[in-house]
């Protein structure tokens, strides 16, 4: 079975936002077994989008398109879809509760406008999908020789819990067998190292099959098998999942989608009954900002420290002068002290640090932009680790407060 993507909006064609539900769509299509061959971006116009959407039709099973269902005259996905499909427009009585409801619970101020209803019509016949984090509803709409449309919101915080609780399952039902996965998250270990451990694996993989997906700091497996139900994919995906904790032990946090490595580490401190915090230089909350995205992390963070001048080291975390002087604001005593200064200050358990130089300018040929050093202060203990990232600004950033998190987790998965 085929599906075929459509992103609607003239805004990502002329380059304004990052189609980002095309990736999603892709890659979760994929993992639903299903073949995707094509994709397509076509701007709000009318004419553009019929000719786009007749000839994704003609050589695809199921076309996703995913924007255009807005209040306003140029979101037009709907209609053109309709009138591919010869189709006319009613109104859905559930979905207009919901839009009243919406309104009635943000307590808008300026009331429900006109062209607000306008989401309330729906191709005819067209089976109804919920937006629970909008006003625009989904819509699958079956046709003729086994055609189907199904059309999403543009947000993607709308567009993927709408496609994770009904469109999938939806997709699911459709394939002679069901495609079940799941994920192995690994960290501390990098991609090709990680790729050349499983080779063997994945060079004599049938069914389950093990793919491999690169992530900023880390590796993530995808095992995926093909069933008649879930519990014999599980059967068939079980093997796996323990010869992948052979081969990688503890380096990897979780089987689970959702859970993120920031998640993992504040369970293990919430396990440890421990408190965290924080002191940064170039990452400047980043590392912060990752923790707090976690919820219930207050449990173990209470506050933290961003020191980028040599003066705030000093004042708010007790880093010496002399270090400074000697060593350098980038360097792994600067990091050691900012690590214990920040717990004691904090009164925490344990604490990171990190300090470098994220670019694009002030390295050396001594300290190269990309220089980075990470401090891990646990129970009185403090380990300090070096690492030189290539990325621009915004990556060495991100890999900064991948790799602590990562040092955090190791130190704490040892106690």
């Amino acid at each position: 079975m085929t599906v075929e993507l459509i992103s609607v909006g003239t805004e990502i064609l002329l380059g304004n936002i990052v189609n980002t539900n095309a990736a999603y769509l892709a890659e979760r299509i994929a993992v639903l077994g299903l073949s995707c061959y094509h994709q397509s971006a076509v701007g709000d116009n009318e004419e553009r989008l019929e000719e786009a959407l007749k000839l994704a039709l003609s050589r695809s099973d199921i076309v996703i398109l995913s924007g255009g269902l807005g209040p306003t005259k140029d979101d037009l996905t709907k209609e053109v879809t309709a009138k591919v499909f010869g189709k006319k427009l009613v109104e859905d009585p559930h979905t207009k509760e919901r839009i009243q409801a919406y309104f009635d619970r943000i307590q808008s101020k300026n009331g429900i406008t006109g062209n607000n209803w306008k989401q309330a019509l729906i191709p005819e016949g067209a089976a109804v999908v919920d937006n629970h984090n909008g006003t625009a509803p989904g819509l699958i709409l079956e046709g003729e020789h086994g055609k189907t449309a199904i059309l999403l919101p543009g947000p993607p915080n709308e567009i993927k819990p709408m496609f994770e609780r009904d469109i999938a399952p939806y997709l699911n039902r459709l394939q002679p067998e069901g495609i079940y996965s799941k994920m192995v998250k690994v960290c501390s270990i990098g991609e090709s190292r990680a790729e050349t451990m499983v080779s063997d694996i994945m060079d004599a993989q049938t069914n389950p099959t093990l793919a491999p997906y690169a992530k900023t700091g880390e590796v993530h497996f995808r095992v995926t098998a093909k069933a008649k139900d879930e519990k014999t994919a599980e059967a068939l995906i079980e093997p796996m999942i323990k010869e992948l904790y052979q081969r990688f032990g503890d380096k990897i946090y979780t089987i689970e989608e959702d859970v993120t490595l920031e998640e993992a580490v504040v369970e293990l401190l919430k396990e440890k009954n421990m408190t965290v915090t924080t002191a940064e230089s170039c990452t400047g909350g980043l590392l912060a900002g990752r923790i707090m995205n976690v919820a219930g992390a207050s449990a173990v963070y209470n506050e933290g420290y961003i020191t980028y001048s040599n003066d705030a080291k000093e004042k708010l975390l007790g880093v010496s002068e002399d270090t400074l002087k000697v060593s350098g604001a980038v360097s792994a005593d600067t990091a050691a002290e900012m690590a214990a200064g920040a717990a004691k200050a904090a009164g925490a358990d344990a604490a990171l640090s990190v300090t470098g130089i994220a670019g694009p300018d002030g390295g050396s040929k001594e300290k190269p932009v990309g220089l980075v050093y990470v401090g891990c202060f646990v129970n009185g203990k403090v380990r300090t680790e070096e690492f030189r990232f290539t990325g621009n600004r915004e990556k060495n950033r991100d890999y900064a407060v991948v790799r602590a998190l990562t040092v955090l987790r190791e130190e704490l998965i040892c106690l």
